[in-house]
């Protein structure tokens, strides 16, 4: 069959334009010039005949039309992407892409991840850290999606979220639920003054972890010294950092307290550079989840590293009921 269509780069012009309302905005997407979408916009609507965009002063709006094929035009452009993904190799060796947040590559995957590499020396590893695959909310407002897009522009084969696991169109697998709960240097619990009961943290330096998911999802100090029942401490007190590894590394100098989470610190807490002085953890509304557009996840390397990721969760959670807390 053939088809009868206007130019490729004319209707993603449009597309682009269409969803941020702005010539500017879509032109930085595209890399070019705000005149160049201008005039592949202007060729769309001679092709077609119809308006695409009312002009207003300092604004753009769709006309009928536009709003109409907007939906099936989207739609398209997916269906090519994945239509072009699914000629990319599917064979289990090669580079397999990672994203992650660094607090996450840092803390628990680059200390293990020999393991996998001595388990599948066929798959190269690219680990790309970065804070956008956060789940992010502002002002209790909603999180920040991720859609197809961000795994294509980065080449991304499985990322590694801390969320909620709400992520629709993708294959979404459960790595483990977190808890938060004091965290500190041997000689900063048994030096002077000592840290045997939550009311002595009067005299300790919190340390706060401030990584940029969302008032609501972090390890708060004020949640977790209301469920001990200590009062009279300033809960905002101490430095702040914006990201985890970074409250750890100062926890592991001795300079105070943090409220971390103990998957994270295992490896630290296992080599008795860290203990859980305390028996009580604060479950997090969020969770670390693998995700991947549904047309990777049958991927072999894909599901190698999957399977691997879940094994090695299983054995921290393990290890973690085994050592317990109260001085650990």
């Amino acid at each position: 069959m053939s088809y009868r269509l206007p130019p490729l780069n004319a209707l993603r012009a449009f597309e682009v334009a269409a969803r941020h309302l702005s010539f500017s905005k879509a032109a930085e997407e595209l890399f070019v010039t705000p005149a160049a979408i201008s005039h592949q916009i202007k060729s769309l609507e001679d092709y077609l005949g119809v308006q695409l965009f009312r002009r207003m002063n300092r604004a753009l709006a769709l006309t009928d039309g536009a709003q109409a094929c907007l939906p099936k035009l989207r739609e398209g452009f997916e269906a090519l992407a994945e239509a072009v993904a699914l000629v990319h190799a599917q064979e289990e060796t090669g580079i397999l892409t990672v994203s992650l947040t660094p607090s996450f590559a840092a803390k628990w995957l680059i200390p293990r991840l020999d393991r996998f590499t001595l388990e599948h020396p066929e798959i190269s590893m690219r680990i790309a850290a970065s804070a956008d695959l956060l789940d992010v909310r502002s002002g209790g407002g909603p999180r920040q999606h991720t859609d197809l897009g961000d795994f294509r522009r980065e080449d991304i084969d499985v990322a590694i979220r801390f969320g909620d696991g709400d992520y629709p169109g993708f294959h979404v697998t459960k790595l483990f639920s977190v808890e938060a709960t004091p965290l500190c240097s041997p000689r900063l619990r048994d030096g002077t003054p000592p840290l045997h009961e939550p009311a002595d943290l009067r005299q300790h330096t919190l340390l706060h972890d401030e990584t940029a998911y969302g008032f609501d999802a972090r390890p708060q100090w004020e949640i977790w010294l209301e469920a001990a029942g200590v009062d009279g401490i300033d809960a905002n007190r101490g430095p702040h950092f914006n990201t985890a590894s970074l409250a750890i590394e100062a926890a592991l100098d001795g300079q105070g307290v943090t409220l971390g989470l103990p998957v994270l610190a295992l490896a630290d807490i296992r080599a008795g550079r860290l203990v859980m002085p305390f028996a009580l953890g604060v479950p997090l509304e969020f969770s670390y989840w693998i995700v991947c557009p549904e047309h990777f996840a049958q991927r072999p390397k894909v599901v190698a590293f999957r399977e691997w990721l879940l094994s090695e969760a299983r054995q921290d959670e393990a290890l973690l009921a085994t050592l317990g807390r109260g001085g650990t």
